[in-house]
């Protein structure tokens, strides 16, 4: 298949190559090129390209065939990142074939557990569930205290920004020794007008202030997404 570029690029070796441009590819093509990074999408449909023509570096190819990928030259990429997760057949040959060329880092996208596993099995680096990720980041901010929830390992380290608990309005970090009583840790506090401040054993907690928190994602929310009136401190 033809390969045509719709914007002048930059020098793209070593940058990024976005695959797919739906809801996820796009969103990551967006972002990528705004922070300043070297990237290029490929989308086979003309209709996309059309629609993103001039934004980013773009051409109107398709990746699940070698020829087309060798023509635009994806072997000088540093990564890629699949966003064609919509059709399973599509995302497993594009990935197959970016396997194939040795890029050095693949990010997929995959509809559903087993999708992931095909897409590891046939050596993706990184497997992507942006649904599932995004329902149960939400179903965390849903249900209690969060304004903000990252977690960096399935089941493992997390961050929390939250509103404090009432039960540790007044307290110092000393008095709640959170770390001690359930292994989390307070990274900082923002307080109304202010900037960000590191948190030390001498840091008070308000009612109005927003804490940051972070460790195993299975201890922060007991103590500190509850709402019961149990107390925390001494």
């Amino acid at each position: 298949m033809a390969v045509m570029a719709h914007e002048e690029s930059k020098d793209l070796t070593s940058g990024t190559l976005v695959i797919g441009l739906g809801r996820f590819g796009s969103a990551v093509a967006v972002t990528l090129d705004k922070l300043g990074y070297e990237i290029l999408a490929v989308e086979r449909d003309p209709a996309r390209v059309r629609a993103f023509a001039g934004r980013f570096p773009l051409v109107e190819a398709d990746a699940t065939s070698m020829d087309a990928l060798e023509q635009l030259g994806a072997r000088e990429f540093r990564a890629a990142v699949v966003g064609a997760g919509s059709s399973l057949e599509s995302s497993v040959l594009i990935t197959a074939n970016l396997v194939d060329l040795g890029m050095p880092s693949i990010w997929t996208k995959a509809i559903s557990r087993e999708h992931g596993r095909i897409l590891r099995r046939i050596g993706a680096h990184h497997v992507i569930y942006p649904e599932f990720d995004a329902g149960q980041r939400t179903a965390h901010l849903v249900g209690g205290r969060m304004i903000d929830y990252i977690e960096m390992e399935k089941g493992g380290f997390a961050i929390m920004k939250l509103r404090p608990p009432r039960e540790v309005h007044g307290f110092t970090l000393e008095d709640l020794d959170l770390r001690g009583r359930y292994g989390v840790n307070m990274l900082g506090i923002l307080r109304p007008g202010q900037p960000f401040e590191y948190a030390k054993a001498q840091t008070r907690i308000n009612p109005e202030d927003i804490i940051i928190v972070s460790g195993d994602a299975r201890l922060l929310e007991p103590p500190l997404n509850r709402t019961s009136s149990a107390r925390i401190g001494p």
